[in-house]
């Protein structure tokens, strides 16, 4: 089951979404992490992030809310302990990167650029604090040059991942293209917000937060589709996988690889079912190579 992202292989197409499955120490206990094709960690940033006040997760139906804030202990903190511990399992490490400016991105690019990590992943869904907060991934022209600028200090292939919050996804695409991606990741969560109508306040401290789980699911898959057909790159397919057969959705939608985040909550130990179930398709439906399904739907 063998799968290409940008130059590496993975054994397999099924990775974490990042955020959902920190650095890999705690579902260790529960997991053999060599299973996994790839561990994309936790949101990593330049300095530490305290991230957002609590209360900052709510249950929902065919989900949840998360309004963390990206809390990180920062990128050295990262390379002294975090990569020593993945490089003991035959897996490859993807990190994703945050930052609420430019330079803070570059900045973290520029720090993982020797160091043994196989893949980066830009969270380009970060608010720009130098524009009010808006996030970096909603405007073509502010994707292009946010992904040029980090392609000049990345030396791992990088990945663009991208916010589900915009009029036409495939022109966001096209826009990391053209900035210099090397492949692609989606959906990043939807904001959503829920209320306590016995005490009459939003349930998050923030109010508002990232909407993730199976009620996502669909959106995901129909974007995942349409930017598979606008642009000639690798894509990672998310949001709301919790099944083989979500994943193989997304694969036969054109996805070249998927990433399990929020079912692993409730079931730590999703990601190895998935693996078995695609395998045990493949086996009884004679498919000899996971590129025989891929993109399938015209």
């Amino acid at each position: 089951m063998e799968v290409s992202i940008a130059g590496i292989t993975l054994k397999n197409p099924v990775t974490t979404a990042s955020g959902t499955f920190g650095s890999g120490r705690e579902y260790s206990e529960h997991i053999d992490l060599n299973c996994l094709g790839g561990i994309t960690v936790k949101g990593i940033s330049d300095e530490p992030w305290k991230g957002n006040p609590v209360p900052r997760i709510a249950e929902t139906r065919g989900g949840m809310l998360n309004s963390i804030g990206l809390q990180n202990p920062g990128v050295k903190h990262f390379i002294d302990n975090d990569i020593p511990f993945l490089r003991q399992y035959d897996t490859k490490i993807i990190v994703n990167i945050c930052g609420h400016t430019l330079t803070q991105y570059c900045s973290v690019a520029e720090r993982l650029s020797n160091c043994d990590v196989d893949l980066l992943e830009l969270n380009i869904s970060c608010p720009n604090v130098e524009e009010g907060g808006l996030s970096f991934g909603t405007k073509p022209h502010v994707v292009e040059s946010v992904v040029k600028a980090v392609r000049h200090y990345a030396k791992q292939p990088l990945i663009v991942k991208l916010s589900p919050e915009v009029t036409d996804i495939t022109e966001i695409a096209k826009a990391a293209v053209s900035g210099g991606a090397d492949a692609l990741s989606l959906i990043n969560t939807l904001r959503g917000m829920k209320i306590d109508i016995r005490n009459r306040k939003a349930i998050l401290a923030n109010k508002i937060g990232g909407y993730s789980g199976p009620g996502i699911m669909p959106i995901a898959v129909r974007m995942v589709y349409e930017v598979c057909k606008a642009v000639d790159m690798p894509v990672i397919g998310m949001g709301g996988i919790s099944s083989f057969e979500d994943a193989l959705e997304f694969i036969m939608a054109g996805a070249t690889a998927i990433a399990v985040g929020t079912a692993t909550f409730n079931n730590p130990y999703a990601t190895v079912e998935i693996i078995d179930g695609i395998q045990q398709y493949m086996a009884e439906n004679h498919i000899a190579s996971i590129d025989k399904i891929r993109g399938i739907i015209d």
